[in-house]
């Protein structure tokens, strides 16, 4: 998706208001470097700020979607490198590995919703509390 375009609602109120300003007296100057001259001359750069600014965007995202065609590109050519190394060497050879491939004497398989991890393996939690089972404080009894 293309980033948003900028507008801007003040640059459009300018204008409007130097088109007005205009019609009464196209060379106005009320004091202190107010002037209609003055006042269109920013207006016109921040038509041409806003216009380089989305010009910037525009570029920005054919860069963007450049880099994602490149980046398919090689996720593609990294899958054919790979397959072209089992195909020379085979998939349960040395050289398969190095190339980034899991060997295939190498893969465990693994019933659907069982862990890789064995039992011996797996960590294990203290069950008791100051030896209570149920974690419950001992009742003091007389």
């Amino acid at each position: 998706m293309a980033r948003r375009k900028r507008t801007s609602q003040v640059l459009e109120k300018a204008a409007r208001r130097a088109a007005g300003i205009n019609s009464i007296d196209p060379n106005l100057n009320v004091g202190n470097g107010l002037t209609l001259p003055a006042f269109s001359t920013l207006i016109e750069t921040m038509r041409n700020r806003e216009n380089l600014y989305n010009t910037a965007l525009s570029n920005l995202d054919k860069l963007y979607y450049e880099m994602l065609e490149t980046e398919r590109e090689l996720a593609d050519m990294a899958e054919h490198m790979l397959l072209g190394v089992a195909t020379q060497y085979g998939k349960s050879s040395v050289e398969y590995g190095m190339a980034g491939g899991v060997p295939k004497n190498q893969r465990h398989k693994g019933l659907r919703g069982e862990s890789p991890v064995s039992i011996s393996q797996q960590p294990s939690f203290i069950t008791s509390v100051n030896g209570n089972q149920n974690g419950n404080k001992a009742a003091a009894t007389s």
